[in-house]
């Protein structure tokens, strides 16, 4: 078995400009943020996003690197819409593509079986068909029922955190929810897995379930070990939400000037200065 551990920059290194990329976690938890930052550290663009999104499509939107995004939502959790998504949106700055989160679901497990579409009864009798005028109705051909016709989300590749994973790419998550993150990585050409820690393969199993270990190797391209990689957003049991530094986040991007100041403060260097940066923050509120 290959040693697939990668670097942020490694990873990166491997997109291009124009690619699908779904982005795992779930609005503002467990979301690869080391990844992302090191998205906006590059010269990537015209990006199409696929998300249960929070801030990391609400980052891209912010640094110009999306040219699309594909969600079932996009949320801070607790804090209801993230600003710069809004931002974009209003402005008519990106292409949008708005599915039920059934929907969203559907359409990356019919890319992964690699299947055209599959049909479903959500979105039927709601303006998700009337906002996406490509979809399609089929009839069952059993008993005559009109469903609709998710079409697959084929991803060029997928970026998701869990909570650890050993060097092969076996990743796994110790929190209360898997968040779709294997059916990303399903999707996906290429999947690449950021994580809390990476250890031996025997300890991924020697405290919790076997069924934790979601994401098998062969759907991994490289891993990457990031401690605190997915914060702002949450990583249970390692770590909650940071809700004062997400508050931050939201009231800098209301205001040009202080969106530079936290850009210049948190995003201009390495995911290290960041971290950095972070602690720094934490340690004058506690003085």
């Amino acid at each position: 078995m290959s040693d697939k551990t990668m670097s942020e920059a490694d990873v990166i290194g491997r997109l291009r400009s124009g690619m699908t990329i779904g982005i795992g976690g779930w609005g503002s938890r467990r979301k690869p943020m080391s990844l992302i930052r090191e998205i906006l550290r590059s010269d990537l663009k015209d990006l199409t996003i696929v998300s249960y999104g929070g801030a990391d499509v609400g980052l891209l939107c912010a640094a110009g690197k999306v040219k699309k995004v594909i969600f079932g939502f996009v949320s801070l959790d607790s804090i209801p819409l993230d600003p710069h998504f809004r931002a974009a949106r209003q402005s008519g700055s990106i292409e949008v593509e708005e599915y039920d989160e059934g929907m969203l679901q559907w359409g990356l497990y019919a890319a992964g079986i690699r299947l055209p579409y599959l049909p479903t009864r959500a979105g039927l009798g709601s303006d998700v068909m009337t906002v996406n005028p490509g979809l399609r109705t089929v009839t069952d051909p059993y008993g005559d029922e009109t469903l609709v016709a998710m079409p697959a989300i084929r991803l060029d590749a997928a970026l998701v955190h869990m909570n650890r994973a050993d060097m092969h790419g076996n990743a796994q998550y110790l929190g209360p929810d898997l968040y779709f993150d294997d059916l990303f990585c399903l999707a996906a050409d290429n999947a690449y897995v950021s994580c809390e820690k990476i250890v031996p393969t025997a300890e991924l199993t020697a405290n919790a379930h076997p069924s934790t270990v979601r994401i098998p190797r062969l759907l991994v391209s490289g891993v990457v070990e990031s401690s605190g990689g997915a914060h702002f957003t949450s990583c249970v049991p390692d770590y909650d939400r940071d809700e004062a530094f997400q508050r931050d986040y939201v009231a800098a991007a209301k205001d040009p000037d202080r969106w530079k100041q936290f850009a210049a403060h948190y995003l201009s260097g390495t995911e290290g200065d960041y971290q950095r940066a972070v602690e720094a923050s934490r340690e004058a509120v506690s003085a």
